[in-house]
This record gives structure tokens, sequence and C-alpha cells, in this order.
């Protein structure tokens, strides 16, 4: 193939191979891992809605007082706990090129874990296909249907992509352009499900905003998302904050 297809190599040098026939072995992010600025938390804490249910556990100082005073002794009220009731589904590049993006990535992760109560989380490779991961050494073996995915969350989660959508543009437009097997629906088609499913979506690209038109690839993603592409920024971030809670 004019474009190349890697095999026994150690390591991706031009990121160009239209196939790759090795045993490759990409890690989980870790969320344990120390932040390196609280500013990414700050950055994600306008995603917020907050909602007060489960048990009533907290006391409510306001209705105490309000309510001793109108009994005529010491009247204490309980309420719930608040928290942020905002629920996000996030999906995660890794592998290849995203290698080079692992330590703001991790930061990130460990980030969205630590705001959002309601969170849950997948892995993909380069595009999202038909199935999706949760532990990276095991994705051949235990990959979930994205279509259950798709009917397990409802439209109210929020979709967030985390990805460099570095790739060949085939990876996206054509059946059989993934990387590592045989797609028999091309990547497109998986996107706008996805899309069209949550109506709150976005996508966080680690590459710097400027290269973005140096890449079709990114150029192809950022169409499909009409333009809801950020950089992983605390600027980028401040921006997707705000689209989502429209």
């Amino acid at each position: 193939n004019p474009e190349g297809v890697r095999i026994g190599q150690d390591k991706s040098r031009h990121r160009r191979a239209v196939k790759v026939w090795d045993k490759r072995e990409f890690k989980n992010l870790d969320d344990s891992v120390e932040i390196g600025t609280r500013n990414i938390k700050v950055a994600l804490r306008r995603l917020r809605k907050w909602a007060r249910t489960g048990a009533a556990d907290e006391l409510d100082l306001p209705g105490t007082i309000t309510s001793t005073a109108r009994q005529g002794w010491l009247d204490v009220q309980m309420r719930p706990e608040r928290h942020n009731a905002v629920k996000v589904l996030m999906l995660f590049d890794v592998g290849g090129s995203m290698d080079d993006h692992i330590k703001v990535c991790e930061e990130l992760f460990s980030a969205v874990k630590t705001e959002f109560k309601h969170l849950e989380y997948y892995y993909f490779h380069n595009c999202p296909y038909e199935g999706l991961w949760k532990d990276n050494a095991r994705r051949w073996n235990e990959q979930v249907s994205t279509w259950d995915v798709i009917n397990t969350y409802g439209a109210d989660y929020k979709l967030v992509i985390v990805g460099d959508a570095t790739m060949s543009p085939y990876e996206i437009t054509y059946p059989g352009g993934a990387v590592e097997h045989w797609n028999a629906e091309a990547g497109v088609v998986w996107m706008q499900r996805l899309l069209d499913h949550f109506e709150h979506a976005a996508w966080i690209n680690p590459q710097p905003e400027n290269w973005w038109r140096h890449h079709q690839s990114i150029q192809i993603m950022h169409k499909l998302m009409e333009g809801r592409m950020f950089p992983l920024t605390l600027e980028g971030l401040d921006r997707m904050t705000g689209e989502l809670n429209r």
C-alpha cells in the first residue's frame, strides 16, 4: 500500500500506516495520577446542575431555624446532600498518536472522576466503531456493542469524546478503513448514530488548535461535530462546558 502497512516495528514512526499487523498493547488511563493543576477541575465545574436526592442526612440549618421559630421548640430539619446531577458519558481514544497525550488525558480523567457523580466511560481507538471497551487489556475479548451503549444511556447524558482525531481519512469515511479490524460500517456512520442520540455532545482534542487545519481527518471530524470540537486547554474546556450547558 502506498500509505504503508506496519509489520514487526517497535513503534510508529510517521503514523501513516493504513493497517497494523502487530499485537499492540494499550494501557488503561490512570485515574489516581496527581492532578498537575487544579484549574482543569475548576474549568469543569461550570458543567453542573445541582440537585438534592437520596436520604435526608444533612442538617438543613435555615429550615431548622425557621421551623424552630414557628413551633416554639427545637425542631431539627434534615435534607438530602446536594450533588452534581449532570450525567456524563466519555469516550477516550487510546493508543497510537494518543500516546503523546497520556499525561494530560490522565489529568483530565482524574478531574472528571472527581467532579461528576454520574460518569460513565469507554475506550476506542482512532474512531468509534461497532464496539467499545472498558479495559484495554481485554479490548478484543470484552467489547461492548456501541448499540448497547446508545440504548443504555439516555439522551440526557452529555457525550464527551476525547481524541486527537489524527488518522487516515479512510478510517472515518470507508467501511474496512479501521487500522486493526474489519469494520463493516464506516466510522462516520457510528459517529452520526452517537450524535443523533446524544443531543449535547462535544469533542476534546489534545492537538494544538492551530494544527487542526493541517490534518484532513481532524477537519472531517470537526465538520461531523458541527464545530463542537475544543482544544484540551483551560480556555477550550471553558468553551466546551458553555456548549454543553446550552
